[in-house]
């Protein structure tokens, strides 16, 4: 298994910003995937997540109404937009899936809010 998260980077505060996870070693469409993120001193915590099919979604209470979580199984990608991001989205993000009992994760990809 193989995660390989991409599109991390500096924003201003009220910004977009895409991030991309490219996956690979596994059968992607069969697989429900999430997004994390740990922020510096702070735990890891679930961001979002997306059924195998990609029509369920969920989001934590904090990136609700301004994170989107999509995915493209012919791509065997699984992407966050990020609107309107503010300071405390500062975190490395992380892709995760979890497959056949075994969590995998990417290197995760840094995303810095600030003016």
């Amino acid at each position: 298994v193989q995660l390989v998260e991409s599109g991390g980077g500096l924003v201003q505060p009220g910004g977009s910003l895409r991030l991309s996870c490219a996956a690979s070693g596994f059968t992607f469409s069969i697989y429900a995937m999430r997004w994390y993120r740990q922020a510096p001193g702070k735990e890891r915590e679930w961001v979002a997540f997306i059924n195998s099919g990609g029509y369920i979604t969920n989001y934590a209470d904090s990136v609700k109404g301004r994170f989107t979580i999509s995915r493209d199984n012919t791509k065997r990608t699984v992407d966050l937009q990020m609107n309107s991001v503010r300071p405390e989205d500062t975190a490395v993000y992380y892709c995760n899936a979890a497959v056949r009992g075994n969590e995998s994760w990417g290197q995760g990809t840094q995303v810095t809010v600030s003016s």
